[in-house]
Protein backbone atom coordinates (compact mmCIF):
# COMPACT_ATOMS: atom_id res chain seq x y z
CA UNK A 1 0.00 0.00 0.00
CA UNK A 2 2.96 2.39 0.98
CA UNK A 3 4.70 1.68 -2.40
CA UNK A 4 1.04 2.40 -4.18
CA UNK A 5 1.43 5.74 -2.55
CA UNK A 6 5.20 6.92 -3.18
CA UNK A 7 4.13 6.16 -6.54
CA UNK A 8 1.19 8.54 -6.67
CA UNK A 9 3.29 11.22 -5.70
CA UNK A 10 3.96 12.46 -9.24
CA UNK A 11 0.25 12.93 -9.70
CA UNK A 12 -0.41 14.63 -5.91
CA UNK A 13 2.28 16.75 -6.11
CA UNK A 14 1.16 19.08 -9.08
CA UNK A 15 -2.55 19.11 -7.64
CA UNK A 16 -1.13 20.35 -4.30
CA UNK A 17 1.29 22.88 -6.06
CA UNK A 18 -1.67 24.32 -7.70
CA UNK A 19 -3.21 25.26 -4.52
CA UNK A 20 -0.69 25.70 -2.55
CA UNK A 21 0.84 28.52 -4.59
CA UNK A 22 -1.81 31.15 -4.60
CA UNK A 23 -1.85 30.30 -0.51
CA UNK A 24 1.39 30.61 0.11
CA UNK A 25 1.38 33.92 -1.45
CA UNK A 26 -1.58 35.47 -0.23
CA UNK A 27 -0.11 34.15 3.30
CA UNK A 28 3.25 36.03 2.99
CA UNK A 29 1.30 39.31 1.91
CA UNK A 30 -0.84 39.02 4.95
CA UNK A 31 2.26 38.88 7.22
CA UNK A 32 3.85 41.84 5.12
CA UNK A 33 1.17 43.62 6.76
CA UNK A 34 2.44 43.32 9.92
CA UNK A 35 5.72 44.01 8.77
CA UNK A 36 4.67 47.07 7.53
CA UNK A 37 2.39 48.08 10.63
CA UNK A 38 5.89 47.48 12.69
CA UNK A 39 8.37 49.23 10.40
CA UNK A 40 6.47 52.17 9.84
CA UNK A 41 4.65 52.85 14.00
CA UNK A 42 8.55 52.49 14.57
CA UNK A 43 9.47 55.63 12.70
CA UNK A 44 6.23 57.44 14.22
CA UNK A 45 7.37 56.56 18.41
CA UNK A 46 8.54 54.25 20.96
CA UNK A 47 5.11 54.10 22.56
CA UNK A 48 3.19 53.82 19.75
CA UNK A 49 5.49 50.79 18.49
CA UNK A 50 4.68 49.50 22.47
CA UNK A 51 1.00 50.45 22.06
CA UNK A 52 1.16 48.89 18.89
CA UNK A 53 3.08 45.23 19.78
CA UNK A 54 0.54 44.96 22.96
CA UNK A 55 -2.86 45.58 21.27
CA UNK A 56 -1.70 43.22 18.33
CA UNK A 57 -0.68 40.28 20.88
CA UNK A 58 -4.23 40.65 22.38
CA UNK A 59 -6.01 41.06 18.97
CA UNK A 60 -4.09 38.17 17.32
CA UNK A 61 -5.09 35.46 20.01
CA UNK A 62 -8.65 36.51 19.70
CA UNK A 63 -8.55 36.76 15.94
CA UNK A 64 -7.05 33.20 15.45
CA UNK A 65 -9.65 31.34 17.72
CA UNK A 66 -13.02 33.28 16.71
CA UNK A 67 -11.88 32.29 12.94
CA UNK A 68 -10.95 29.24 13.47
CA UNK A 69 -14.45 28.31 14.70
CA UNK A 70 -15.09 29.47 11.17
CA UNK A 71 -12.64 27.47 9.59
CA UNK A 72 -14.79 24.53 10.11
CA UNK A 73 -16.34 25.48 6.84
CA UNK A 74 -14.08 24.15 4.22
CA UNK A 75 -13.91 20.42 4.80
CA UNK A 76 -17.68 20.44 4.82
CA UNK A 77 -17.69 22.55 1.94
CA UNK A 78 -15.46 20.90 0.50
CA UNK A 79 -16.72 16.97 0.92
CA UNK A 80 -19.72 18.93 -0.54
CA UNK A 81 -17.88 20.12 -3.85
CA UNK A 82 -16.66 16.54 -4.35
CA UNK A 83 -19.50 14.79 -3.76
CA UNK A 84 -20.99 17.36 -6.66
CA UNK A 85 -24.01 18.57 -3.81
CA UNK A 86 -23.67 21.97 -5.03
CA UNK A 87 -26.84 23.74 -3.66
CA UNK A 88 -26.04 22.14 -0.36
CA UNK A 89 -22.67 24.48 -0.24
CA UNK A 90 -25.00 28.05 -0.38
CA UNK A 91 -26.59 26.65 2.89
CA UNK A 92 -23.59 25.98 4.79
CA UNK A 93 -21.76 29.19 3.67
CA UNK A 94 -24.97 31.27 5.00
CA UNK A 95 -25.20 29.24 8.20
CA UNK A 96 -21.52 29.75 8.37
CA UNK A 97 -21.94 33.37 8.24
CA UNK A 98 -24.90 33.78 11.61
CA UNK A 99 -22.02 31.91 13.23
CA UNK A 100 -19.62 34.42 12.08
CA UNK A 101 -22.22 37.37 12.96
CA UNK A 102 -22.55 35.40 16.26
CA UNK A 103 -19.05 35.07 17.17
CA UNK A 104 -18.27 38.89 15.70
CA UNK A 105 -20.57 39.96 18.79
CA UNK A 106 -18.31 37.96 21.07
CA UNK A 107 -15.34 39.19 19.51
CA UNK A 108 -16.59 42.64 19.25
CA UNK A 109 -17.23 42.84 23.28
CA UNK A 110 -13.95 41.79 24.45
CA UNK A 111 -12.14 44.15 21.80
CA UNK A 112 -14.18 47.34 23.45
CA UNK A 113 -13.45 45.62 27.01
CA UNK A 114 -9.91 44.70 26.85
CA UNK A 115 -9.28 47.05 30.06
CA UNK A 116 -8.03 43.83 32.20
CA UNK A 117 -5.90 42.42 29.45
CA UNK A 118 -4.26 45.51 29.01
CA UNK A 119 -3.88 46.12 32.80
CA UNK A 120 -1.83 42.85 32.96
CA UNK A 121 1.09 44.22 31.20
CA UNK A 122 1.45 47.11 33.62
CA UNK A 123 2.42 49.53 30.98
CA UNK A 124 2.15 53.44 31.45
CA UNK A 125 -1.49 54.57 30.84
CA UNK A 126 -0.19 56.63 27.69
CA UNK A 127 0.70 53.35 26.03
CA UNK A 128 -2.35 51.81 27.45
CA UNK A 129 -4.69 54.61 25.99
CA UNK A 130 -2.97 54.42 22.53
CA UNK A 131 -3.90 50.29 22.70
CA UNK A 132 -7.27 50.92 23.66
CA UNK A 133 -7.98 52.79 20.68
CA UNK A 134 -6.04 50.51 18.36
CA UNK A 135 -8.59 47.31 19.53
CA UNK A 136 -11.48 49.56 19.32
CA UNK A 137 -11.21 50.33 15.91
CA UNK A 138 -10.02 46.87 15.17
CA UNK A 139 -13.42 46.08 16.16
CA UNK A 140 -15.27 48.12 13.46
CA UNK A 141 -13.32 45.86 10.77
CA UNK A 142 -14.27 42.38 12.86
CA UNK A 143 -17.35 42.26 11.26
CA UNK A 144 -15.90 41.92 7.92
CA UNK A 145 -12.82 40.20 8.72
CA UNK A 146 -14.96 37.33 10.07
CA UNK A 147 -17.36 37.57 6.47
CA UNK A 148 -14.19 37.27 4.49
CA UNK A 149 -12.99 34.27 6.85
CA UNK A 150 -16.12 32.77 5.56
CA UNK A 151 -15.52 33.43 2.09
CA UNK A 152 -12.30 32.21 2.32
CA UNK A 153 -13.02 29.18 3.59
CA UNK A 154 -15.54 28.66 0.80
CA UNK A 155 -13.07 29.31 -1.65
CA UNK A 156 -10.67 27.03 -0.38
CA UNK A 157 -12.69 24.00 -0.19
CA UNK A 158 -13.77 24.70 -4.09
CA UNK A 159 -10.00 24.57 -5.04
CA UNK A 160 -10.40 28.82 -5.86
CA UNK A 161 -7.29 30.29 -3.81
CA UNK A 162 -6.40 32.30 -6.39
CA UNK A 163 -9.55 34.66 -6.29
CA UNK A 164 -8.60 35.34 -2.42
CA UNK A 165 -5.32 35.48 -3.00
CA UNK A 166 -5.71 38.27 -5.84
CA UNK A 167 -7.81 40.53 -3.00
CA UNK A 168 -5.08 40.39 -1.21
CA UNK A 169 -2.66 41.65 -3.16
CA UNK A 170 -4.91 44.35 -3.95
CA UNK A 171 -5.41 45.21 0.07
CA UNK A 172 -1.29 44.90 0.19
CA UNK A 173 -0.82 47.42 -2.38
CA UNK A 174 -3.76 49.71 -0.40
CA UNK A 175 -1.76 49.08 3.04
CA UNK A 176 1.37 51.52 2.23
CA UNK A 177 -0.25 54.71 1.36
CA UNK A 178 -3.27 54.07 3.99
CA UNK A 179 -0.33 53.37 6.74
CA UNK A 180 1.33 57.01 5.70
CA UNK A 181 -1.96 58.89 5.54
CA UNK A 182 -3.58 57.53 8.71
CA UNK A 183 -0.22 56.95 10.81
CA UNK A 184 1.50 60.41 9.75
CA UNK A 185 -1.27 62.31 8.45
CA UNK A 186 -1.91 64.07 4.97
CA UNK A 187 -4.91 65.66 2.83
CA UNK A 188 -6.39 67.20 6.13
CA UNK A 189 -6.26 64.17 8.07
CA UNK A 190 -4.28 64.46 11.40
CA UNK A 191 -1.85 61.35 11.84
CA UNK A 192 -2.55 59.07 14.52
CA UNK A 193 0.27 57.03 15.26
CA UNK A 194 -0.27 53.38 15.71
CA UNK A 195 -3.75 53.65 15.84
CA UNK A 196 -3.74 54.58 12.16
CA UNK A 197 -2.33 51.23 11.39
CA UNK A 198 -6.02 49.86 12.54
CA UNK A 199 -8.02 52.56 10.93
CA UNK A 200 -5.83 51.47 7.33
CA UNK A 201 -6.33 47.70 8.08
CA UNK A 202 -10.33 48.56 9.10
CA UNK A 203 -10.70 49.94 5.52
CA UNK A 204 -8.70 47.07 3.61
CA UNK A 205 -10.69 44.55 5.75
CA UNK A 206 -14.07 46.21 4.19
CA UNK A 207 -12.65 46.48 0.96
CA UNK A 208 -11.53 42.98 0.79
CA UNK A 209 -14.87 41.48 1.50
CA UNK A 210 -16.78 44.04 -1.01
CA UNK A 211 -14.69 42.87 -3.73
CA UNK A 212 -15.00 39.06 -2.84
CA UNK A 213 -18.66 39.05 -2.53
CA UNK A 214 -18.86 41.09 -5.79
CA UNK A 215 -16.84 38.25 -7.27
CA UNK A 216 -19.06 35.91 -6.21
CA UNK A 217 -21.83 37.94 -7.22
CA UNK A 218 -20.58 37.98 -11.04
CA UNK A 219 -18.67 34.64 -11.11
CA UNK A 220 -20.95 32.01 -13.48
CA UNK A 221 -19.09 29.22 -11.15
CA UNK A 222 -20.76 30.14 -7.95
CA UNK A 223 -23.95 29.85 -9.60
CA UNK A 224 -24.41 26.08 -8.81
CA UNK A 225 -24.13 26.43 -5.36
CA UNK A 226 -27.15 28.94 -4.56
CA UNK A 227 -25.94 31.14 -2.45
CA UNK A 228 -27.76 34.54 -2.77
CA UNK A 229 -30.60 32.38 -4.13
CA UNK A 230 -32.56 32.52 -0.74
CA UNK A 231 -32.58 34.15 2.88
CA UNK A 232 -32.08 31.30 5.64
CA UNK A 233 -32.95 31.92 9.15
CA UNK A 234 -30.43 30.21 11.72
CA UNK A 235 -30.50 26.21 11.23
CA UNK A 236 -29.33 25.46 14.74
CA UNK A 237 -28.52 21.81 13.51
CA UNK A 238 -25.86 22.83 10.50
CA UNK A 239 -24.64 25.91 13.19
CA UNK A 240 -24.04 22.80 16.20
CA UNK A 241 -22.59 20.89 13.80
CA UNK A 242 -20.08 23.72 12.51
CA UNK A 243 -18.97 24.22 16.28
CA UNK A 244 -18.55 20.81 17.03
CA UNK A 245 -15.65 21.14 14.09
CA UNK A 246 -14.45 24.63 14.67
CA UNK A 247 -14.56 25.06 18.23
CA UNK A 248 -11.70 22.67 18.98
CA UNK A 249 -10.16 23.79 15.77
CA UNK A 250 -9.98 27.59 17.09
CA UNK A 251 -8.84 26.38 20.63
CA UNK A 252 -5.52 24.30 18.25
CA UNK A 253 -4.97 27.80 16.78
CA UNK A 254 -5.20 29.55 20.14
CA UNK A 255 -2.65 26.80 21.55
CA UNK A 256 -0.19 27.86 19.05
CA UNK A 257 -0.20 31.43 19.22
CA UNK A 258 -0.34 30.82 23.11
CA UNK A 259 2.43 28.44 23.58
CA UNK A 260 4.99 31.26 21.73
CA UNK A 261 3.77 34.38 23.12
CA UNK A 262 4.46 32.70 26.48
CA UNK A 263 7.54 31.89 25.43
CA UNK A 264 8.82 35.09 24.45
CA UNK A 265 7.37 36.07 27.41
CA UNK A 266 9.72 33.49 29.33
CA UNK A 267 12.71 34.49 27.39
CA UNK A 268 11.99 37.92 27.92
CA UNK A 269 13.68 37.67 31.43
CA UNK A 270 16.62 36.61 30.23
CA UNK A 271 17.45 40.12 29.30
CA UNK A 272 17.00 41.76 26.22
CA UNK A 273 19.35 40.42 23.97
CA UNK A 274 18.32 36.99 24.26
CA UNK A 275 14.45 38.81 23.41
CA UNK A 276 15.50 40.45 20.43
CA UNK A 277 17.41 37.10 19.41
CA UNK A 278 14.47 35.00 19.72
CA UNK A 279 12.39 37.27 17.86
CA UNK A 280 14.40 37.19 14.86
CA UNK A 281 14.86 33.78 15.02
CA UNK A 282 11.20 33.18 15.39
CA UNK A 283 10.12 35.66 12.61
CA UNK A 284 12.18 33.86 10.08
CA UNK A 285 10.55 30.44 11.55
CA UNK A 286 7.05 32.03 10.91
CA UNK A 287 7.57 32.75 7.41
CA UNK A 288 8.73 29.76 6.57
CA UNK A 289 6.11 28.28 8.34
CA UNK A 290 3.85 29.73 5.25
CA UNK A 291 5.06 26.69 3.08
CA UNK A 292 3.85 23.95 5.39
CA UNK A 293 0.83 25.61 6.45
CA UNK A 294 -0.40 26.59 2.95
CA UNK A 295 0.65 23.08 1.46
CA UNK A 296 -1.64 21.89 4.32
CA UNK A 297 -4.42 23.76 3.67
CA UNK A 298 -4.55 22.63 -0.21
CA UNK A 299 -3.93 19.07 1.08
CA UNK A 300 -7.54 19.34 3.75
CA UNK A 301 -9.03 20.47 0.59
CA UNK A 302 -8.02 17.73 -1.84
CA UNK A 303 -8.39 15.01 0.86
CA UNK A 304 -11.89 16.27 1.92
CA UNK A 305 -13.22 16.67 -1.79
CA UNK A 306 -12.06 13.01 -2.21
CA UNK A 307 -13.95 11.75 1.30
CA UNK A 308 -17.09 13.88 -0.72
CA UNK A 309 -16.56 11.77 -3.83
CA UNK A 310 -16.60 8.65 -2.09
CA UNK A 311 -12.44 7.60 -2.69
CA UNK A 312 -11.28 6.76 0.76
CA UNK A 313 -8.37 5.08 -0.70
CA UNK A 314 -7.75 8.12 -2.92
CA UNK A 315 -8.20 10.63 -0.22
CA UNK A 316 -5.38 8.57 1.93
CA UNK A 317 -3.45 8.29 -0.66
CA UNK A 318 -3.22 12.41 -1.18
CA UNK A 319 -3.22 12.62 2.61
CA UNK A 320 0.56 10.02 2.61
CA UNK A 321 1.92 12.21 -0.69
CA UNK A 322 1.88 15.13 0.99
CA UNK A 323 2.99 14.61 4.47
CA UNK A 324 6.36 12.81 2.33
CA UNK A 325 6.58 15.85 0.13
CA UNK A 326 5.73 18.53 2.89
CA UNK A 327 8.56 16.92 5.67
CA UNK A 328 10.92 16.06 2.38
CA UNK A 329 10.59 20.15 1.50
CA UNK A 330 10.80 21.66 4.40
CA UNK A 331 13.78 19.43 5.50
CA UNK A 332 15.50 20.84 2.45
CA UNK A 333 14.64 24.77 3.81
CA UNK A 334 15.70 23.94 6.83
CA UNK A 335 19.34 22.75 5.27
CA UNK A 336 19.12 25.84 3.79
CA UNK A 337 18.70 27.95 6.56
CA UNK A 338 21.56 26.80 8.43
CA UNK A 339 23.48 26.83 5.80
CA UNK A 340 22.85 30.49 4.63
CA UNK A 341 22.30 31.61 8.79
CA UNK A 342 24.56 34.34 8.61
CA UNK A 343 23.64 35.56 5.54
CA UNK A 344 20.22 35.95 6.97
CA UNK A 345 20.80 37.42 10.13
CA UNK A 346 22.70 40.11 8.16
CA UNK A 347 19.24 40.65 6.49
CA UNK A 348 17.80 41.77 10.32
CA UNK A 349 21.48 44.11 10.69
CA UNK A 350 21.18 43.33 14.58
CA UNK A 351 23.83 44.60 17.11
CA UNK A 352 26.76 41.68 17.26
CA UNK A 353 26.00 40.65 20.66
CA UNK A 354 22.09 39.74 19.14
CA UNK A 355 23.91 38.36 15.75
CA UNK A 356 26.28 35.70 18.01
CA UNK A 357 22.99 34.83 20.58
CA UNK A 358 21.19 34.33 17.24
CA UNK A 359 23.50 31.85 15.22
CA UNK A 360 22.84 28.56 17.82
CA UNK A 361 19.26 28.87 17.26
CA UNK A 362 19.55 28.36 14.22
CA UNK A 363 20.05 25.12 14.41
CA UNK A 364 16.73 24.31 16.13
CA UNK A 365 15.06 25.77 13.38
CA UNK A 366 15.95 23.32 11.06
CA UNK A 367 14.99 20.79 12.97
CA UNK A 368 11.71 22.74 13.88
CA UNK A 369 10.65 22.86 10.73
CA UNK A 370 10.94 19.26 10.08
CA UNK A 371 8.57 18.81 13.02
CA UNK A 372 6.52 21.42 11.74
CA UNK A 373 5.43 20.07 8.59
CA UNK A 374 4.82 16.80 9.94
CA UNK A 375 2.09 18.28 12.16
CA UNK A 376 0.31 20.67 10.72
CA UNK A 377 0.22 18.45 7.50
CA UNK A 378 -1.60 15.76 9.91
CA UNK A 379 -3.61 18.06 11.43
CA UNK A 380 -5.59 19.77 8.40
CA UNK A 381 -5.60 15.87 7.06
CA UNK A 382 -7.68 15.31 10.40
CA UNK A 383 -9.62 18.49 9.75
CA UNK A 384 -10.42 17.00 6.47
CA UNK A 385 -12.43 13.71 8.08
CA UNK A 386 -13.83 16.60 10.67
CA UNK A 387 -11.75 14.63 13.50
CA UNK A 388 -10.59 17.97 15.52
CA UNK A 389 -11.11 17.23 19.41
CA UNK A 390 -8.56 14.86 19.26
CA UNK A 391 -6.10 17.20 18.07
CA UNK A 392 -6.88 19.90 20.10
CA UNK A 393 -5.96 17.59 23.55
CA UNK A 394 -2.58 16.36 21.62
CA UNK A 395 -1.62 20.23 21.11
CA UNK A 396 -2.32 20.96 24.45
CA UNK A 397 -1.09 18.83 26.23
CA UNK A 398 2.64 18.59 23.88
CA UNK A 399 2.28 22.66 23.18
CA UNK A 400 1.60 23.55 26.68
CA UNK A 401 2.63 21.08 28.80
CA UNK A 402 5.84 19.54 27.41
CA UNK A 403 7.15 22.50 24.72
CA UNK A 404 6.28 25.45 27.63
CA UNK A 405 6.73 23.29 30.60
CA UNK A 406 9.79 21.29 29.48
CA UNK A 407 11.12 24.81 28.09
CA UNK A 408 10.64 26.44 31.38
CA UNK A 409 12.39 23.40 33.44
CA UNK A 410 15.45 23.25 30.84
CA UNK A 411 15.78 27.48 29.95
CA UNK A 412 15.76 28.23 33.89
CA UNK A 413 17.98 25.07 34.94
CA UNK A 414 14.70 24.53 37.57
CA UNK A 415 15.97 20.88 38.26
CA UNK A 416 19.41 22.00 38.59
CA UNK A 417 21.19 19.13 36.09
CA UNK A 418 20.23 20.80 32.13
CA UNK A 419 23.18 20.62 30.24
CA UNK A 420 24.87 24.29 29.82
CA UNK A 421 23.80 24.30 25.63
CA UNK A 422 20.10 23.37 26.67
CA UNK A 423 19.55 26.33 28.84
CA UNK A 424 18.44 29.85 28.46
CA UNK A 425 16.84 29.95 25.02
CA UNK A 426 18.43 27.44 23.34
CA UNK A 427 16.24 25.09 26.06
CA UNK A 428 12.62 26.68 25.21
CA UNK A 429 13.65 26.25 21.77
CA UNK A 430 14.78 23.05 21.77
CA UNK A 431 11.76 21.53 24.14
CA UNK A 432 9.11 23.31 21.50
CA UNK A 433 11.17 21.47 18.88
CA UNK A 434 10.36 18.30 20.83
CA UNK A 435 7.02 18.72 21.60
CA UNK A 436 6.18 19.65 18.00
CA UNK A 437 7.50 15.94 17.15
CA UNK A 438 5.48 14.75 19.52
CA UNK A 439 2.46 16.10 18.24
CA UNK A 440 3.40 14.60 14.72
CA UNK A 441 4.03 11.59 16.01
CA UNK A 442 0.72 11.31 17.87
CA UNK A 443 -1.47 13.23 14.90
CA UNK A 444 0.22 10.80 12.17
CA UNK A 445 -0.88 7.74 14.07
CA UNK A 446 -4.49 9.21 14.75
CA UNK A 447 -4.59 10.03 10.68
CA UNK A 448 -3.74 6.47 9.64
CA UNK A 449 -6.25 4.62 12.42
CA UNK A 450 -8.86 7.41 11.21
CA UNK A 451 -8.53 6.74 7.40
CA UNK A 452 -8.38 2.62 8.19
CA UNK A 453 -11.40 3.00 10.14
CA UNK A 454 -12.93 5.49 7.21
CA UNK A 455 -11.79 2.87 4.56
CA UNK A 456 -13.27 0.16 6.62
CA UNK A 457 -17.21 2.11 6.96
CA UNK A 458 -16.94 3.65 3.36
CA UNK A 459 -16.74 1.23 0.92
CA UNK A 460 -15.45 3.03 -2.02
CA UNK A 461 -17.40 3.41 -5.61
CA UNK A 462 -16.90 0.68 -8.38
CA UNK A 463 -15.62 2.63 -11.33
Amino acid sequence: MLHFKLSRLREDIPALLKLAGPLLIGQLAVIAFGVLDTAMTARYSADDLAALAMASAIFISIYVGLTGVVSALAPIAGQLFGAKRFSEIGEEVRQATWLALGLTVLGCFILLNADHLLAISHISPDIEGKARLYLSILALGLPASMGMRVLMALHNAVSRPAVITVVQLIGLALKLPLNLLFIYGGLGIEGMGGPGCAVATVIINWSWLLMTLGFVLLDRFYRPFKIFERFSLPDWHRIWTLLKLGTPIGFSYLIEVTSFTFMSLFIARLGTTALAGHQIVANMGTVIYMVPLSLSIATMTLVSQSIGANKPERAEEIGWSSVFFTTALCITIGITVWIFRLQLLDLYDPPEAVKVFSVPLFLFIAFYQVFDALQVTAAFILRAYRIAFWPMLIYAGSLWGVGLGGGYLMGFNILGNTPSFLQGANGFWASNSFSLGLAACLLLYLFRRTAERYEKTHPPVEV
